[in-house]
This record gives structure tokens, C-alpha cells and sequence, in this order.
């Protein structure tokens, strides 16, 4: 059963969304406030993805979000929020979110997002895939655990951060627009902005180059998008 965990303080929208959840086969575990929601999340061993409003009593959504990433890098996170300035976005995305929604929005564009994060989450080896593992050194992607290892140490992925991995390494030293990279990792069907592209990749480079300030791995292709280089 896939279990989402919905932290919304306002009573009313958060029963609108619990109900229409439902509706769409989920198992749903609500909270009104971050407290609440970082305590249900180390409770609640089998969340697959929350679903985070920012401005909540007690802890924000975004610190919230923070707490779940040090707790599991695999559970999918949607952050809610009524602000629409760039910098909130670029801050959600940062802290760990996978997708992000301004209020008002619809419903069923909320669904639409759930139902593509789950597929992107339960995503396991490519059609025809012939191996196990992609290789570029000093980086060894396991497709089976879904863990990116350099020098043979593990490296602490979310699930978009090992699919922008997962599509880089299959087209290594080929230059890959942001369309393309959002396409492959979010879909086509996908209507957010590709910002969510840039911010992503910035957070990768922190994970995976010695200086994310001059990357080595995963340069930028200016004005069309990124590249990654193979070392071998």
C-alpha cells in the first residue's frame, strides 16, 4: 500500500487533499504542524512520500524537509507553499524537495504530481538494460539498490538526484539540453518550471564534485544545458 503523509495546518485544505488521496487509492497519515510531522516520519517506518506545506506552525515545511532527508533520501517530497517568489522555490528544492506547488492550485494537478513521483520512485532497471551497473570513473552507479558509490563510497542520492545521475552516465560526454534532462527524470507530462532542472543539478554537484564551484563531472553547456564528462 502506498502511504503518503500529508502535513497541512489549514483544516480545511488539508481534508480536501486527504479525501481526494484517498479517493485515488493512498493511505494517508495526517499532521497539522512540523513537530508532529518530524515525529510521525521517525514513528512511521513505511512513509513513501510526504507532502509538505512550508508555513506551518512550530518547524517550517522547509526544516521539516531537511529532518526527512537526513532520515531517507528515497522518500518522494512535494513541498506546498502560498509564496511564489523564486528564491522559496530554489530554497525548497535545496532542502531536499522533490517537486513543488504554489497555492492555489488544483487538485487534480497535485494528483497528477503524486501519481509521477511514485512512478519515478518505483522506476528500477531500464527495458533492455544489459548491466547492473554504469561505470565512470571514479563513479559506479548499482542499478539494483539505486546507490551511487565514488572512490567506492556510498553516496546519499534522492530518487531525482540518481535519475539525473542514471541519464547522465548513459549519455556521457554528450551535450544534454534542460528539456532533455527534464523530460527523461520528470516526464513529458511534467508542468513545472525547468528551474527545477538548474536547482537539482547544483545540489548534485555539492554531493558529487571535489569543488562544486568548478565542476569536473557535470558541466554546463551555456545556454543549452549540461554534459557529463567521462574521466575513461
Amino acid at each position: 500500500m502506498k502511504k503518503i503523509m500529508v502535513l497541512e495546518d489549514e483544516d480545511s485544505v488539508r481534508e480536501f487533499i486527504v479525501l481526494n488521496l484517498k479517493r485515488s487509492g493512498y493511505t494517508i497519515i495526517e499532521t497539522a504542524n512540523g513537530d508532529d510531522a518530524i515525529k510521525t516520519f521517525s514513528s512511521e517506518k513505511d512513509i513513501d512520500l510526504v507532502i509538505l506545506d512550508v508555513m506551518v506552525p512550530g518547524v517550517d515545511g522547509v526544516t521539516v524537509c531537511k529532518e526527512i532527508r537526513t532520515k531517507n533520501s528515497s522518500c518522494g517530497i512535494i513541498m506546498l507553499t502560498a509564496k511564489a517568489q523564486e528564491v522559496d522555490k530554489v530554497t525548497a528544492f535545496m532542502s531536499g524537495a522533490d517537486d513543488y506547488l504554489t497555492k492555489p492550485f488544483l487538485i487534480s494537478e497535485l494528483i497528477v504530481r503524486v501519481d509521477a513521483l511514485f512512478r519515478r520512485i518505483n522506476t528500477h532497471q531500464s527495458p533492455g538494460q544489459s548491466s547492473d551497473e554504469i561505470i565512470s570513473s571514479p563513479f559506479r552507479l548499482d542499478l539494483k539498490s539505486r546507490t551511487l558509490y565514488k572512490n567506492n563510497n556510498p553516496l546519499d542520492l534522492t530518487q531525482v538526484e540518481f535519475l539525473i545521475m542514471k541519464h547522465f552516465l548513459e549519455n556521457a560526454n554528450i551535450a544534454l539540453s534542460r528539456e532533455d534532462i527534464l523530460n527523461a527524470v520528470w516526464g513529458r507530462g511534467y508542468y513545472g518550471e525547468i528551474k527545477i532542472v538548474d536547482v537539482n543539478i547544483r545540489r548534485l554537484r555539492m554531493k558529487i564534485e571535489d569543488d562544486p564551484s568548478e565542476p569536473e563531472y557535470i558541466s554546463t553547456v551555456w545556454g543549452f544545458g549540461y554534459k557529463w564528462i567521462r574521466k575513461n
